[in-house]
């Protein structure tokens, strides 16, 4: 589930676009003014932003400006400034796409996943995969959950990478055991497997004990849970 901030003071256009968010599968935060939206961002992680331009203590462009200088995060602007001015600003100080008000709600939905779909594939082709608060720096063989540095064995590591690189996919036992080919060219069995599975729950869960990442399907396999909720 992708997870968006929408920076908004018109209520009615929050609680509209509340019910279309969530309607479309994203999980949303919101803040109404730039101290909140800043205090938001320090706490989170975010796929994309959403940003009016006239606030009651500032303008968007500002906090716009802000997040470029420590992240590439999508930013789109909804307002109701549709100057030529505003529009190059916005864009000009790092905004990936400006939509003028009043909109149609189906072509905001587009450009927001045609602006998610663009991030995934640059952070893919960057030597990154990241979801469900879980990010692997691919050139380093890093891990980090919600930012933190995981410290994971070379197997961990490999078993991970083999979740996320399949993402809600039911992989079996075999599936994943040919993944964790060892050097001699053995086979890692079902038990080890069951001891690797239960080590990196215990260090990508919150809940190891009701993993949330790493699902069981019983009779089958594992799934690699790409979006946040429990199940």
């Amino acid at each position: 589930m992708n997870k968006l901030l929408l920076l908004e003071d018109d209520l009615s256009l929050i609680h509209g676009l509340s019910f279309a968010f969530q309607k479309a599968g994203y999980e949303l935060d919101i803040a109404r003014t730039l101290r909140e939206a800043e205090a938001l961002w320090q706490e989170g992680k975010y796929d994309l932003l959403i940003l009016d331009v006239s606030l009651p203590d500032g303008s968007g462009f500002a906090f716009c400006e802000k997040v470029r200088q420590a992240s590439l995060v999508p930013i789109l602007f909804l307002t109701a400034s549709d100057t030529e001015t505003s529009i190059t600003m916005g864009l000009d100080m790092g905004g990936d796409d400006y939509i003028t008000k009043p909109f149609k709600l189906a072509v905001l939905l587009s450009r927001i996943n045609a602006l998610l779909r663009r991030s995934r594939h640059f952070q893919q082709a960057a030597g990154e995969l990241s979801s469900n608060g879980i990010t692997l720096q691919l050139l380093e063989g890093r891990a980090y959950k919600s930012g933190v540095p995981i410290e994971l064995t070379a197997a961990e590591y490999k078993l991970l990478r083999f979740f996320m690189e399949h993402p809600d996919s039911i992989l079996s036992p075999e599936q994943i055991m040919g993944r964790l080919w060892d050097c001699d060219g053995n086979f890692v069995d079902g038990n080890t497997l069951a001891v690797y599975i239960r080590r990196l729950r215990a260090k990508i869960e919150e809940d190891p004990a009701r993993p949330a990442r790493i699902v069981t399907v019983r009779r089958m396999g594992y799934r690699w849970n790409a979006g946040r909720g429990r199940e």
